[in-house]
């Protein structure tokens, strides 16, 4: 097998802009990101992943986590190995419950093209984005470890202020590395949030719970189904379809259970406990690929806060955290976004982990057939079905397609005009017609995260806004200074559909043109066809700001953003 990573140990350089600590997913994809956005980085492995790697960790990949890989032209190769799951189900005592608890919002996404949960598991998402770094030349190195790094405040930063320490763990050999920014990305163990002094912030939890995955016989039907099995012995068992044929059962390690085995968990043990939870079925591994006694799963990042993995969040989270920060950092850093935008990455995405936070402390406990401490209802009542209820209300978190952003630096409030849009919300991925051919395309295939504001002209009826769209021509003209930025790209959507863009808008369109003959767009946007709106989104797909087709709403939007 072609290797998958640089096989020199030391850095080309002795400078970059990004120095990257920690080869795991997160550190994986802001690597990627920073080297398609021009930024120089560098990220260092302190294991050898090709052959520490386990089939084992975070497998499922949410719809707008995917959404998000797609923007990144990062979804391909994980869909040809994923396992794309649409249905759920749940089991009490060998029978089918009706309606499904728990994983049932997995049948009722909507408003994606990636209307499934892919199940991949993180082995192999991690060896395609090594792949993806080999493609683009981006610099990694394995087997090397961070002892020590100090930053000079007295150090403007673009005369690189960080100081970080290296050690080739084969060799021994040292080596020292100048930055303007260094990220830890080394997961709950954090070298670098330690010798920061950054605190570790989380609750601490006496839950523990076992992860098998394997290749299994089984007589429970819908075996290909995200399932529940309700059990009063080994908590909410886990049953997730995996890739490439496999399944992972998971299961709470109760006091009860651990009472059985004094001398600790063995590999045998978990799978005798896999069977046993999931009785009446049978259950009977044909093949063990990695199993797993975990008593808490911890969020890398700023906040590091510390999660159950019953939400199945952990990746999720994470890969959320690396995109919101890329374009930021790469803005920054090439001098052209004020620096306050960068600042929001840690409050937007501490606030998300927060939320993550709290969700995660009821569903832990739920799992395991035990009351959170705010339940005072019935104590002889089913835990099952409050945990059905929260997984139901929180359907727009799991799926990731309902987190926002409140208003920010980066996050404006647009006028009164369109009802439809929310500063810091997912935009919605409507579905356009390229010129010409009539071919279908949704608005995240034409926005690709490249670091770059999007600014889209719903253009209405010539016969009204053909006086908007001239009047925005002539203050573009007149304006070439930030508008003229490369970090902004334009489109237009045409509420009439026609032979080529500029017979329906009457002049040249602003950047690429797209029909939208049904007005569908339009109404999702909230903008009347009659009249037509801008609507200004971030690298990352989210609403920045809007208003009428005016050029003044969007110089005022960049002046406010971009350091003039």
């Amino acid at each position: 097998m072609k290797p998958t990573t640089n096989p020199k140990s030391h850095p080309r350089a002795t400078e970059y802009d990004v120095v990257i600590v920690g080869g795991g997913p997160v550190g994986l994809l802001l690597a990627y990101q920073l080297k398609r956005f021009g930024i120089s980085a560098c990220l260092l492995e302190r294991y050898q992943k090709d052959t520490q790697d386990m089939h084992g960790r975070a497998i499922a990949l949410f719809p707008r986590t995917l959404e998000q890989l797609a923007q990144l032209d990062l979804i391909k190769p994980m869909l040809q190995q994923g396992f794309a799951c649409r249905t759920s189900v749940t089991y009490k005592d060998g029978e089918r419950v009706l309606p499904g608890r728990v994983w049932s919002f997995m049948e009722n996404i909507k408003d994606t093209t990636f209307d499934f949960v892919l199940v991949l598991r993180q082995m192999f998402t991690e060896s395609i984005l090594r792949r993806k770094l080999d493609e683009i030349n981006a610099e990694y190195y394995q087997g090397v470890e961070c002892f020590d790094f100090a930053v000079d405040k007295a150090v403007p930063a673009a005369d690189y202020p960080v100081t970080s320490e290296f050690v080739v763990k084969a060799t021994g050999d040292k080596f020292q590395l100048k930055s303007k920014y260094i990220i830890g990305a080394d997961g709950g163990r954090s070298f670098v949030r330690r010798h920061a002094g950054i605190p570790f912030e989380g609750d601490s939890s006496d839950d523990q719970w076992i992860r098998i995955d394997g290749l299994v016989e089984t007589n429970m039907p819908l075996a290909r189904s995200y399932g529940a099995i309700e059990s009063k012995t080994h908590g909410n068992v886990l049953w997730a379809p995996l890739d490439h044929a496999a399944t992972r059962i998971g299961y709470a390690y109760t006091p009860e259970i651990a009472t059985k085995y004094p001398d600790g968990v063995t590999q045998e043990i978990a799978e005798k406990e896999a069977e046993n939870c999931m009785k009446p079925f049978d259950v009977k591994f044909k093949e063990i690929h990695w199993w797993t006694l975990a008593e808490r799963i911890i969020l890398c990042g700023d906040a590091a806060h510390t999660h159950s993995s019953g939400a199945a969040q952990g990746l999720n989270t994470g890969i959320h955290d690396a995109v919101n920060l890329g374009w930021k950092l790469a803005l920054q850093i090439k001098g052209i976004s004020v620096p306050k935008i960068l600042e929001t990455y840690n409050d937007e995405r501490q606030l998300a982990v927060n939320q993550l936070i709290e969700y995660d402390k009821d569903i832990s406990m739920l799992m395991s057939y035990k009351w959170p401490k705010w339940y005072k209802g019935d104590p002889d009542a089913d835990p099952y079905i409050v945990l059905g209820e929260i997984f139901e209300k929180a359907q727009s978190f799991n799926t990731g397609l309902g987190i926002s952003y409140p208003v920010n630096a980066v996050n404006h409030q647009g006028c009164t005009l369109s009802a439809k849009l929310f500063a810091g919300s997912r935009a919605p991925d409507v579905e356009l017609q390229m010129p010409g051919t009539t071919q279908k395309v949704t608005l995240q295939e034409i926005t690709p995260n490249v670091a770059s504001f999007w600014v889209i002209v719903f253009a209405g009826n010539p016969a009204s806004t053909n006086q908007s769209l001239l009047k925005l021509r002539e203050f573009l003209l007149g304006s070439q200074n930030i508008l003229a930025c490369e970090n902004i790209s334009w489109i237009t959507v045409s509420a009439i559909s026609g032979a080529s863009p500029f017979e329906t808008l009457g002049m040249e369109p602003f950047g690429d043109a797209f029909f939208d003959g049904s007005g569908s767009a339009h109404e999702r946007f909230g903008y009347r066809t009659s009249s037509g709106g801008i609507v200004i989104l971030r690298p990352d797909g989210l609403v920045a700001h809007w208003g009428a087709i005016d050029g003044r709403v969007v110089e005022k939007y960049f002046s406010a953003v971009f350091q003039v």
